[in-house]
């Protein structure tokens, strides 16, 4: 007997003549998540039903969960409209679920008006037959031992005890493309995590200082790439080496301003990558008044060097906050693992706050930034491990 799972998804559903484009989106973000189980996913109205090999179930439900758009999920038994077949198959479950059950309820719902049956009607009636089945049970409406749910749909009855949480959101792709700045560190991932929600499909740019920064800290970056590819799409890599950059600021601008004008490079070289690979915005970590650089004042300072869009979707968030959201994503171990990125070669006892923005032009108008910018870019190498398509 095969596993099927019903598949739900909740803002999709108001989208209006566009509902189309988002559902299809969804159809091939889940054909890909779960290509190689022999799965087949049969669109119905207002769900997905994804059947495939028992032996898959696990499989299947781990990787559901994960896709963006999708809300719930919950292995299902399918009949016919047949009111028969839907109390033995009520039976069939919740004999499975004992011993150690005392009180249940049935939760229908009836998409399908021409089923001869309303919904108050169906509780009634299973939950009748399933008290003279099993008499040791009870009903209870609130906090019951389990709920039996049930859905008339126009083509099949389906019923089910579990409902798996989605992540949500938009599928990813249906909102274009986007660059990641992903430092390595607990913030950037998250707000990958966060951007993909919305449906952008992201490439990842990391700035490393080799060889005053280990090879690993390069480690972390695949391997956080790799963790947010499970969520959305395969997610390819840039490197580019700053250290150039680093030397020249090191010698030639005040330490205050110094990782400001480091953090306005990136954003211009995130830039030109981001025209070379056609993606219309830059996401960053920047969390509103966490450090010295992201403060109004640096990050506005910060943006004025680019011409594209800056999304910061970490803006609102405490570090509590973001923390929880890495743990629940699985990247908060491999963000903390200890090896240092970049910047914190540059960071000075006392930091600009507030930077005036005239102060930072000064300062760079004495640099080389288009032979800066041309090395470093130079550099620029993209990995192409197995967590990139």
């Amino acid at each position: 007997m095969n596993a099927k799972i019903l598949v739900r998804y909740g803002e999709i559903a108001l989208k209006g003549k566009n509902r189309g484009q988002f559902e299809q989106q969804l159809l091939r973000n889940m054909k890909s998540a779960v290509a190689g189980s022999n799965a087949e996913i049969t669109r119905l109205h207002g769900r997905f039903l994804v059947e495939g090999p028992a032996e898959k179930e696990a499989f299947l439900i781990r990787q559901l969960q994960r896709i963006f758009g999708i809300v719930s999920l919950s292995p299902v038994t399918e009949t016919a409209l047949d009111l028969e077949e839907i109390k033995t198959a009520a039976v069939r479950i919740t004999e499975a679920l004992l011993p150690g059950l005392k009180t249940f309820k049935i939760k229908a719902r009836r998409s399908n008006k021409k089923f001869p049956f309303t919904s108050p009607e169906i509780n009634r009636l299973l939950g009748t037959h399933l008290l003279h089945i099993f008499p040791g049970l009870e009903v209870r409406m609130q906090q019951p031992s389990f709920a039996l749910s049930v859905e008339i749909g126009y083509h099949s009855a389906f019923l089910y005890s579990k409902n798996i949480a989605g992540p949500g959101g938009l599928p990813v792709k249906i909102s274009g493309r986007a660059l990641l700045l992903l430092s390595g560190g607990i913030d950037s991932p998250v707000a990958g995590w966060l951007a993909m929600k919305r449906g952008l499909a992201i490439e990842a740019l990391h700035f490393h200082s080799f060889p005053f920064t280990s090879r690993k800290a390069e480690g972390k970056v695949v391997d956080l790439c790799r963790q947010l590819s499970l969520y959305g799409n395969r997610i390819p890599l840039h490197l580019i080496n700053i250290t150039p950059v680093q030397k020249v600021l090191k010698s030639e601008v005040p330490a205050e301003l110094r990782i400001i004008i480091l953090r306005r490079i990136m954003i211009r070289l995130a830039e030109k990558l981001c025209r070379e690979r056609k993606m219309r915005a830059t996401i960053t970590g920047d969390n509103l008044g966490q450090v010295a650089s992201q403060t109004l004042e640096s990050l506005a300072v910060t943006e004025q060097a680019s011409q594209l869009l800056i999304l910061r979707p970490l803006l609102g968030m405490d570090k509590r906050e973001i923390i929880r959201q890495a743990r629940a994503i699985d990247t908060y171990e491999i963000s903390i693992r200890p090896y240092e990125d970049c910047c914190t070669l540059l960071v000075p006892k006392n930091p600009a706050t507030r930077p005036k923005l005239d102060a930072v032009k000064e300062a760079e108008s004495g640099l080389d930034l288009a032979g800066l910018l041309e090395e470093a870019y130079d550099t620029r190498e993209t990995r192409t491990d197995d967590f990139i398509s």
